[in-house]
């Protein structure tokens, strides 16, 4: 799509919106409540018409000025959040359903061949004659994702599809969705509120806000060269630092550190400008000062000391606070869990990222 305008009344909910998804790839589409992730995926459906802008699938102009295709002629599958199966069919019949009507024999035996194919694949084959209220949240989105592969779609859509499920379940659907869609070969646009749900499964990630999209690119780079300083702290934790740029290094309260410049690199600013740095928690790294040898440590760093910490079982965030008031947070591993009061010297490894200071 490209330059696509959306709007309900005076207001524009899609701002000039453009976005090439590579064939047989997973794209995941991350922003805010609002923002129009949606409005996205119902437009590119057809259930919406564009005001402007022009929208291709595959080699086909499905929207431009004075065409809209329908919806039902677009090839689009859809698998919304609460899988919506039609509750008076089994399992088998809302399978077939997404492959319309057949009366001859040939074509049921086909249908029938298809829909045996969709079970096996999704892993309901046993399940085949039962109905929604007989299955479990995460198999009725398993049902709606074979029903909406069924007609061999160009593209799947899916509005936030495992957001009712609770966390075990969800990780577990999710990468069977991709290997689902890889199997058959087909394009998927995932909208999903849960950005580590987004990085971890997609080929390349959106993120929107306010109508437009400020970054698309593989889940690598979405998170370790966000665009903006909004971007970084969208899809993750972020500590953001003042500093000054001299000669690929960003000076301030972590010490000299290696630096990239997050515009076009090129274009590096000149030495002694104001910057503001990214530092990942992650990248922070802790050595006790005062180790139960009682020697001091041989470690380049900045003394610190734990002033909070935020427990999440595998990992945990630190708050810090260096000898000059500065707070940061660092991401440490559950083993090495140190005490509130604990007293530290953090480094920083790898190169961190820094953006032109606001106005």
């Amino acid at each position: 799509m490209k330059d696509v305008v959306v709007g309900y009344g005076a207001e524009a909910v899609l701002c000039g919106v453009s976005l090439e998804v590579p064939d047989g790839s997973l794209v995941a589409i991350v922003g805010p409540s609002g923002c129009g992730k949606t409005t996205l995926l119902r437009t590119i459906a057809g259930l919406i018409r564009a005001r402007s802008g022009e929208m291709r699938l595959g080699r086909r102009m499905v929207t431009t000025h004075g065409i809209h295709l329908a919806p039902e002629k677009r090839r689009i599958g859809w698998v919304p959040q609460d899988a919506a199966l039609f509750p008076h069919l089994t399992v088998a019949e809302n399978i077939a359903f997404g492959l319309g009507g057949g009366r001859r024999a040939a074509r049921r035996a086909a249908r029938e061949d298809r829909v045996r194919h969709l079970l096996e694949l999704v892993g309901l084959s046993a399940l085949a004659d039962r109905t929604p209220a007989q299955l479990s949240g995460g198999q009725a989105q398993r049902v709606a994702l074979a029903r909406a592969l069924a007609s061999g779609p160009e593209v799947v859509l899916m509005d936030e599809p495992f957001g009712a499920l609770d966390p075990l379940l969800r990780g577990e659907l999710r990468t069977e969705v991709r290997a689902l869609l890889a199997a058959e070969g087909m394009t998927g646009i995932l909208v999903t509120h849960d950005q580590a749900e987004a990085l971890s499964i997609a080929d390349f990630v959106a993120v929107m806000k306010d109508g437009e999209i400020l970054q698309f690119g593989p889940p690598e780079e979405v998170y370790e060269r966000p665009a903006t300083p909004w971007v970084a702290t969208f899809v993750g934790d972020s500590v953001f630092l003042p500093g000054v740029w001299r000669s690929g290094e960003v000076h301030g309260a972590l010490g000299a550190l290696t630096a990239e410049w997050a515009e076009a690199p090129g274009d590096t600013p000149a030495d002694e400008t104001r910057v503001t740095v990214l530092v990942r928690p992650e990248q922070l790294e802790l050595t006790p000062s005062r180790p139960a040898t009682g020697f001091a440590p041989d470690h380049a760093g900045l003394a610190a000391t734990v002033t909070g910490v935020s427990y999440t079982g595998h990992d945990a965030l630190l708050q810090l606070a260096l000898r000059d008031g500065t707070s940061v947070t660092a991401r440490v591993a559950a083993a090495g869990l140190l005490p509130v009061g604990a007293d530290v010297v953090v480094g920083v490894r790898g190169r961190v990222l820094a953006y032109p200071n606001a106005g």
